[in-house]
């Protein structure tokens, strides 16, 4: 006799809870009776984020659902918009594990404020209301902050600048990227350990440093930097993501920018 089939069904959704989202649908089709307890909300209210209903309260628009495996699904497949709309909430889908996108008017971007500099726009192909349009400038410092308590705990994040190029663009061939704790390293510790990257659409052949990449929404991304976001319950302050092209007369045009993205790997 198999034993789960004298198992309460609530005795078998706690066990099911303590794996995965795939093994609760791979046992949902055993029998009837796994599946009532493979998609009971005991099982995906595990699998949500346990902040998951301050974060749905948090939406701009109402977030409906009819069960948490429901919601869990909803939040994989379709990003909400949280805080007034700068702020772009999902979760992976393999983990459940949470990812942001902060929009352009969510980052601190030197000389934003000036029309000269960059102009706020729209963009058909972006989920915010507004995008980041640079017109030209020398200095090109780009950040982007979000608490550790807001990520998923014990989990391997990278940083993604999401971005297009005009057809005329200029200067954006090389630029120097980083990841930092901000309670931990102070930005000139940060600046001695670069990566570049290139946000030139065509790169001359010999120039080395990280490429973007094509994605499904019409955006580019490069990779910023990644880290390690440690154990549950400690809060280990901002992290924060940045670009920086310091070079004196060194002018830069063209730049589109949606936002810069916080998701597990």
């Amino acid at each position: 006799m198999n034993p789960f089939t004298v198992l309460p069904e609530d005795c078998i959704s706690e066990i099911i809870s303590l794996t995965t989202p795939a093994d609760a649908i791979r046992s949902s089709i055993i029998s009837r009776g796994f599946k009532s307890a493979a998609e009971s909300d005991i099982v995906w209210n595990q699998f949500l984020p346990s902040d998951h209903q301050h974060i749905v309260s948090r939406s701009v628009s109402p977030v409906i659902f009819d069960s948490k495996k429901d919601l869990y699904f909803r939040l994989c497949e379709s990003p909400i918009l949280l805080d007034g709309g700068g702020l772009s909430f999902w979760l992976d889908k393999i983990e459940g594990k949470k990812c942001y996108l902060l929009s352009a008017r969510q980052l601190t971007i030197s000389f934003s404020d000036m029309k000269l500099f960059w102009e706020h726009t729209s963009d058909v192909d972006s989920r915010f209301s507004e995008i980041a349009f640079l017109n030209n400038v020398d200095l090109l410092d780009i950040r982007g902050k979000i608490g550790t308590h807001e990520l998923s705990s014990r989990t391997n994040y990278a940083a993604y600048l999401v971005f297009k190029v005009s057809e005329r663009y200029h200067g954006l061939e090389s630029t120097n990227a980083m990841v930092r704790f901000v309670n931990e390293e102070s930005e000139d510790k940060a600046e001695e350990r670069t990566t570049t990257v290139i946000l030139a659409a065509r790169a001359p052949r010999n120039l080395k440093g990280r490429l973007p990449e094509k994605r499904t929404d019409g955006w580019l991304e490069v990779e910023i930097g990644r880290f390690y976001n440690g154990e549950s319950g400690v809060d280990n302050g901002d992290v924060e993501a940045r670009l920086l092209d310091s070079r004196p007369f060194h002018a830069k045009c063209g730049l589109i920018i949606e936002g810069i993205e916080f998701r597990p790997i």
